[in-house]
Formats: structure tokens, C-alpha cells, sequence
């Protein structure tokens, strides 16, 4: 006989919020490699919602129900984990569930002295940041780091892992709460761009070495004006708009390089590789108390829709969860 969990499903396949509502599906059955893990958080994330909205495809292979990062006991284990064991996880998808499966290289221990709550809201956002700023980016101690969207679950944690390395941080934010929010998080520099323009601040701290980009839209070309000689500008989303008008002349005088990633479509031997370095490098820096995540709310799993529209509604500061109790 077949066992079943409980899970969050989109009515419809795609749609708003609302359509999000709780079903009983199969419980998934790991293959070679993977682990099966009883969940008991699960992060909400910006492509989660891309998802819901038929933006944002899982990739082959992964399942369709929502949800890029867990934490929760191991059930059946695989690689280094045995049956009891307690990790967060990254996954291609199936976290708005009371069990997943993943490769077992892309589970990682909790870190001592987080609770499985926090240690939920570290996959999607570390490894997108350790990827796209330190690796993409090349970010370096004592060079400067400007973060948009640095409220978000992304950006609270970009702000801490760019201190951890020795970098100074400028944020930016809309409102001058947000603007507070992120200086209290360790931003050494932080602006309000309804109230101010966030590239005449960095030109008057110098200029910017790495920008971390989730806006796009008009914000590339104050960016490109924002940048030290040889910076580096890299999008990890467009929420102000994907296309952009690109001067190459002045990119040329800047010597700048413009990249971006994903993280989802990356394949498994690449995911195990960022896991081990994101092991090696971060959760020291966690144990060192370098790092914590920042949660702002928790939901019941049962209350995925009410999360979705918390979410979009845009006044969180860092994360939103999900308990599946």
C-alpha cells in the first residue's frame, strides 16, 4: 500500500496565492543517492512564487510541488546520513511537504546552535548568495559590496555573509525602515532610493566593487555609474524589469563585467560542489555567530497561500517560513 503525506498543491497549476491548498499525495520513495527527510520547515522563496505563477518551471526530473529548501530528520539515508540524523536541505523542488527526498550531497548538518526553523532558511539564500557574490562576483575582503532588495531573505543574508569575509556593505531599500533594518544587520552604508540616489552615495563612498542585483529595470545603468574601475555586476533576478538598455562603451571604460545565474537548473554534481563549499567556507562563519538568519514570520504549512501573499505584499524583513508540524 502506497504511503501519503500531506502537501501544498497550486489548483489549476498555476495562479495566485489563493490557489494554494492542501492535498494528500504519495510520500516520494528515495532513489540511489538520496534521503528521505520527515520535514519540519520549509523556506518560502521568490521563485516559489515564480513557480505558482508558471514563471519558473521545475527542472526534469524534480517534482511539482513547491519548495527549494527544507530541514527536518532523515528517514532513510543515503551517502553520510543515516536514519535520525537532522540536516537542511537543498532541493529541486517538493519542500511544502511533510517529507522530501534529495541527493544526499545536497544536505548539510544544522549548524550547532540554530534551531531547525533557522537552519531551514539557509539553502536557497546561501548557496545563491555564496554562488552568485563570492563565486560569479569574486568578492574579496576589504572590497565593497552593494546589495538591492537587502530586506529580502536574499539580501539579509548577503549583507552578513559579506561582513563575515571582510567586505564593506552598501544596502539599498525602499522606505527609510528598511533602511534602518539593514544598517541593524551590519550594512555600513545604507540608502533609502526613495529618498535618495543609491549611485551618488556609492560614488561618495568611493564606489562599488560587486552589485548584487535582483531589481534590474533602471537600476542597471545607476549601477554601471556606481562601479569602481573593474567592477562586477551580478543578477540574480529582474523584479524591476528583465530588459535593459546596455551601453557598451561605458562598460568598456569601466573594464566591468555583467553576469547572473540560477541556481535551481544547476545539476547535481555542480549543487554537491557548491554544498561542500558552501560547508567549508559559511558554516564556520555560522559558528562564529558571523551569521543568522533573520526570520521574520512563520506559517503553519496549511497556510502556504497566506505566506505566498505575505511575501509578495513586500514588508517582510528576511525570511518567510513554513512549519509542517
Amino acid at each position: 500500500m502506497t504511503e501519503t503525506m500531506k502537501a501544498i498543491a497550486v489548483e489549476g497549476g498555476r495562479g495566485p496565492a489563493e490557489n494554494l491548498k492542501a492535498v494528500e499525495i504519495a510520500r516520494p520513495v528515495p532513489g540511489p543517492g538520496q534521503i528521505l527527510i520527515r520535514v519540519e520547515a520549509a523556506g518560502v522563496n521568490r521563485p516559489d512564487i515564480a513557480q505558482r505563477l508558471g514563471a519558473y518551471p521545475p527542472p526534469p526530473g524534480a517534482p511539482d510541488t513547491l519548495g527549494l529548501e527544507v530541514a527536518g530528520e532523515v528517514v532513510a539515508g543515503a551517502g553520510r546520513w543515516k536514519a535520525g540524523d537532522k540536516v537542511c536541505a537543498l532541493l529541486g523542488g517538493g519542500g511544502y511537504a511533510q517529507y522530501a527526498v534529495c541527493d544526499a550531497r545536497h544536505a548539510l548538518p544544522i549548524p550547532q546552535g540554530l534551531s531547525v526553523l533557522q537552519a531551514a532558511a539557509l539553502p536557497e539564500t546561501v548557496f545563491t548568495v555564496f554562488a552568485n557574490v563570492f563565486e560569479h562576483g569574486s568578492l574579496k575582503a576589504g572590497e565593497t559590496l552593494m546589495v538591492h532588495g537587502a530586506t529580502s531573505g536574499i539580501g539579509t543574508t548577503a549583507i552578513q555573509m559579506a561582513k563575515a569575509a571582510g567586505a564593506k556593505v552598501i544596502a539599498t531599500g525602499r522606505g527609510a525602515g528598511k533602511a534602518a533594518q539593514a544598517k541593524a544587520l551590519g550594512a555600513d552604508v545604507s540608502v533609502d532610493v526613495t529618498a535618495e540616489d543609491f549611485a551618488e552615495v556609492a560614488k561618495a563612498n568611493g564606489g562599488v566593487d560587486v552589485i548584487l542585483d535582483m531589481v534590474g529595470g533602471d537600476y542597471f545603468a545607476k549601477g554601471l555609474d556606481s562601479l569602481k574601475t573593474g567592477g562586477r555586476i551580478v543578477f540574480i533576478a529582474a523584479q524591476g524589469g528583465g530588459e535593459i538598455s546596455f551601453p557598451v562603451f561605458r562598460l568598456m571604460m569601466k573594464r566591468a563585467v555583467v553576469t547572473g545565474s540560477t541556481l535551481r537548473p544547476r545539476d547535481a554534481d555542480e549543487k554537491a560542489r557548491l554544498a561542500a563549499a558552501v560547508e567549508a567556507t559559511v558554516w564556520p562563519w555560522i559558528a562564529a555567530g558571523k551569521l543568522k538568519p533573520r526570520i521574520d514570520k512563520v506559517f503553519p504549512l496549511a497556510q502556504a497561500a497566506a505566506a505566498h501573499a505575505y511575501l509578495e505584499g513586500g514588508a517582510h524583513v528576511g525570511k518567510v517560513m513554513l512549519e509542517a508540524g
